[in-house]
């Protein structure tokens, strides 16, 4: 027996209420996740300037956490797919919670890196217990508007943390910031334990028979590992958006920080809208490869606009905030295609390893990235972040040769 033939979503007509539901708990979380990316980020030319902190260093801070996520995240997988997602899912809100008390009382290096771990135990496992829930409890002909649901509620995650954060730090200070953010954890743990029920997932159950190294067998499929280095690579892109896009507006065209701070806010509900639209191209399209590699490819040249500097402070915010209408337009189609290439009763262990690649994307770029603009090469940052872009795409055609190949 296994998630896939325990699924009651494929069998039985599901009331659009019921979908609707689910696919709302399932986005609020996740735009729980996306917020805690960003915890840091926001704040580090705060951290820098009151810690005597380099772009190096607050860098290696978010590598330490996708460090963590990731290794995490490939581990969860088996977790959530012998416990259920649920009781996994309020546990990693709880971590969120932590990070930011911690947060809120952190004096210095130390305490932004205890942050990051505790935030990064808890995201990992959030991409398992999503679409482990959204794929059992989702009937199968609204999959397509769910995973655009989930994408479109991560951006607003992202968009939200900088406004958040810097808007309250700015009014009182950082301690009232991650405290409220800490409020904020509390309410969406509370809704989420309200309408748990929506939220239980069934477990697969091993048969005595069975082989031992029977879970990792996926492991030896190419396309999964064809799906984890799109995930890599994409992801570096979108890290240095997040991390130091603000700064490259800053020192360039000599834009606040405050402004800059909200081109990324734009970058985000860009994308999320994107997403929006992109949900109901996943739920027409056969090809979902196709899809995200106009969409990544799009993006790549779009990138290489504002690296150019051609168009000036407003031009290029502009540009980029269109940059994430561009990506977020594949965000559901990229979801389809890692479904189509998961085997049967296998949701949260490929899931958990296919999107680790995202947290070692976000691991790597803000090291590499950051020693290039502790250079002041901030074009070079934008051109890097292209090219990783464009790379994506070769990756995405491959996973759809592989999944039509099996």
């Amino acid at each position: 027996m296994n998630t896939a033939t325990l699924s009651s979503a494929d069998i039985a007509p599901v009331p659009l209420r019921q979908d609707a539901a689910v696919m709302g708990l399932v986005g609020l979380a996740h735009a729980c996740s996306h917020f805690t990316h960003l915890l840091l980020p926001p704040l580090f030319p705060m951290f820098m300037r009151d810690f005597g902190l380099s772009f190096a260093d607050v860098g290696f801070l978010m590598t330490v956490f996708f460090v963590i996520s990731g290794m995490g995240q490939a581990l969860s997988g088996f977790v959530v797919d012998r416990l259920g997602a649920r009781p996994v899912l309020f546990g990693a809100i709880g971590l969120f919670l932590l990070a930011s008390l911690v947060a809120s009382q952190a004096t210095g290096y130390g305490g932004l890196l205890l942050v990051v771990v505790l935030a990064g135990m808890g995201n990992a496992p959030f991409h398992p217990c999503d679409f482990t829930i959204l794929n059992q409890r989702v009937s199968t002909p609204r999959l397509g508007h769910a995973f655009s649901v989930h994408g479109l509620t991560g951006s607003l995650g992202w968009a939200l943390a900088p406004v958040f954060l810097v808007g309250i730090s700015s009014l009182h200070d950082r301690e009232t910031a991650y405290l409220s953010a800490a409020v904020l954890y509390v309410v969406v743990l509370s809704v989420l334990y309200w309408k748990r029920d929506l939220l239980r997932t069934e477990v697969v159950v091993r048969h005595a028979d069975a082989p031992k190294h029977s879970d990792l067998a996926f492991m030896k499929l190419p396309v999964v590992w064809w799906c984890f280095a799109f995930f890599l690579l994409s992801t570096m892109t979108l890290a240095v958006v997040q991390n130091y896009s603000a700064s490259i507006l800053k020192a360039v065209h000599g834009i606040s920080l405050e402004a800059a701070t909200l081109t990324v806010t734009s970058y985000m509900l860009c994308s999320a809208l994107g997403m929006l639209v992109g949900g109901f191209v996943a739920a027409r399209s056969a090809h979902s490869e196709r899809v995200v590699a106009w969409s990544m490819g799009c993006g790549a040249v779009l990138m290489l606009v504002c690296a150019t500097a051609w168009l000036g402070g407003t031009g290029t915010m502009v540009v980029l905030a269109l940059t994430g209408f561009a990506v977020g337009i594949g965000g559901p189609s990229r979801d389809m295609m890692i479904r189509k290439a998961t085997p049967k009763g296998a949701t949260g262990r490929v899931y958990g390893t296919v999107y680790s690649g995202l947290d070692v994307g976000f691991a790597i770029a803000p090291v590499v990235f950051g020693v290039v603009m502790d250079r002041g090469w901030y074009a070079a940052t934008l051109v890097g972040a292209a090219i990783t872009l464009m790379l994506s795409v070769v990756a995405a055609v491959g996973v759809g040769q592989r999944t039509r190949q099996a």
